[in-house]
């Protein structure tokens, strides 16, 4: 029996109708593999040895009803075949040395979905670095008078943190706002901390910000494209959108063929890339979401595809 770990948020506080790891540990569970449960702080290692306080799962598709844990037990990581990483961001520095401990894991041949390593490296928006040709214009810097000239030179812009997730902490500036100079000394700390600045895309509007997910470097052939609410520039489901599932077009599926080999060099195995209009905007590869929207939507089982192409990359290892 394959055996399955996930390290992830509180699962009571996971709203089971919508939460993508639920969907993940029930197509894991059809399959008969067994479960076993843990948060990010159940961690531990002694002597080089990674263990986990850990928790048998079982877990059923009730909004009401969702989990049944059994009592906790310590095991040594590396007794598992497989392990979820799907702690959500911030991606701070507990998150990080997380990652350094399940490196122990992955040299004790567990699978890890995705690669420590990779997490570490691969920054949510940093990563569309990589693929200029495929992104709009952009800019990364602490420095006002650098972002003012950006600004001034595109007219309209979104600036982001470099560590949130679900639309928190992101603004539209304009050339003529007035709350230029409050809005960059916040987002950079004054000078102190990065951010990025992107060209303002305005087929949002009319076309969403499109969540693609892309199994082992290969796209899902529907996005769900998240609309957003009546006078909000933001259309993260988190901040109000609204999804709705739309086959890839030609340019989608053109930007998964460019970063698809990279994600899978990497060890990469579950991403959602953020597409707006003609242009990539994210490489999510934390904890990406939106599997349920897609499959109510579109008769999909992104799940069960996950869980083949985790089954195939285990056989082939033994």
């Amino acid at each position: 029996m394959t055996r399955l770990a996930v390290i992830m948020d509180p699962i009571e506080g996971i709203n089971p109708a919508k939460d993508s790891t639920l969907d993940m540990l029930l197509a894991a569970q059809a399959r008969g593999w067994s479960i076993d449960y843990l948060q990010q702080q159940d961690l531990f290692v002694v002597d080089g040895c990674l263990q986990a306080q850990m928790s048998a799962l079982t877990v059923r598709d009730d909004v009401n009803d969702w989990f049944e844990r059994a009592p906790s037990r310590i095991e040594a990581l590396a007794d598992v075949d497989v392990l979820l990483m799907r702690k959500d961001p911030p991606f701070d520095m507990e998150y990080i040395y997380t990652t350094h401990l399940l490196d122990l894991a992955e040299a004790e041949g567990v699978l890890v979905v995705n690669r420590p390593q990779a997490l570490r490296d691969t920054n949510e928006k940093l990563a569309t670095l990589r693929f200029p040709h495929c992104t709009s214009p952009s800019l990364v810097s602490r420095d006002s008078d650098r972002i003012r000239a950006f600004l001034q030179q595109h007219g309209d812009i979104i600036l982001k943190p470099l560590d949130g997730m679900g639309g928190a902490s992101i603004f539209r500036l304009t050339a003529s706002d007035a709350n230029i100079a409050v809005i960059i000394e916040t987002m950079t700390a004054y000078g102190h901390g990065y951010t990025l600045a992107q060209r303002y895309i305005p087929e949002i509007v009319d076309s969403g910000d499109k969540r693609i997910l892309m199994i082992d470097g290969e796209p899902v052939p529907f996005a769900l494209a998240r609309m957003p609410a009546p006078g909000e520039t933001r259309a993260n489901l988190a901040a109000g959108g609204q999804g709705q599932a739309r086959p890839l077009t030609e340019r989608d599926r053109w930007i998964c063929a460019e970063v698809g080999p990279w994600l899978r060099e990497q060890g990469l195995l579950f991403v959602g890339l953020d597409v707006i209009g003609d242009y990539l905007t994210e490489i999510n590869v934390t904890s990406p979401t939106c599997i349920r929207e897609i499959d109510r939507q579109c008769g999909t089982a992104i799940s069960a595809q996950l869980m083949t192409r985790i089954e195939t990359i285990l056989r082939c290892r033994n």
